[in-house]
């Protein structure tokens, strides 16, 4: 086992909950995701546990990093964030199991001894936020953009002084993310795109 977590409190208190395991040996902390790949080189752990958001490398690109190496690397992501948008960049980039920090310890144990036996784990709840972003439609890159701009306080003018385009492009753009996010104003788009991740307020 491998455990890769910025934070060294909570690296060594897992390593200490893992060690304890007749079944479960930690050959090999990192504290960041660059380091975790090289771990991960270095030692070829049955299966890895990572944060999401690490220095260097966040583990997005640990994973992506690390399956190219080997496509069925065993990839746990222990994290505080449960947004939609991290979910599926996870989930899409190959982890194996997708837990959160508050999880029973019990929890983790099991997900651990699954994965490690070929199985997938997500808990109900994320895997139920997981499928709603899967079954709406993805917005595309011009239409980020313009809910960004829209984060920022932006009105129709600004939008469409900044990216080149005139407002009745704008307005159409708006009338799509409303669709996919299933709003009806401009409010309410903001509050469901930072739910799901894809921006930050």
């Amino acid at each position: 086992m491998l455990i890769a977590d910025d934070h060294v409190t909570v690296r060594e208190g897992l390593a200490a909950i893992i060690g304890r395991q007749p079944d479960m040996l930690v050959v090999g902390e990192a504290a960041d995701g660059q380091a975790c790949v090289e771990r991960w080189l270095e030692y070829h752990p049955d299966v890895t546990l990572l944060d999401l958001r690490m220095p260097m490398l966040d583990g997005v690109g640990a994973i992506e990093a690390i399956r190219r190496e080997d496509a069925a690397a065993r990839l746990i992501v222990l994290t505080t964030f449960d947004t939609d948008h991290d979910i599926t960049r996870a989930i899409v980039a190959g982890a194996k199991g997708y837990m959160l920090k508050d999880a029973q310890r019990e929890e983790l144990l099991e997900c651990i001894r699954a994965v490690h036996a070929g199985e997938v784990r997500i808990p109900p709840l994320l895997l139920a936020k997981l499928a709603s972003t899967v079954s709406g439609e993805a917005l595309t890159g011009r239409e980020l953009e313009v809910l960004t701009l829209l984060a920022r306080g932006c009105s129709n003018k600004d939008i469409a002084r900044q990216l080149l385009i005139g407002e009745t492009t704008v307005k159409s753009h708006l009338r799509s993310i409303f669709t996919k996010l299933q709003v009806l104003s401009r409010t309410e788009a903001l509050t469901e795109a930072n739910r799901r991740g894809l921006i930050r307020l």
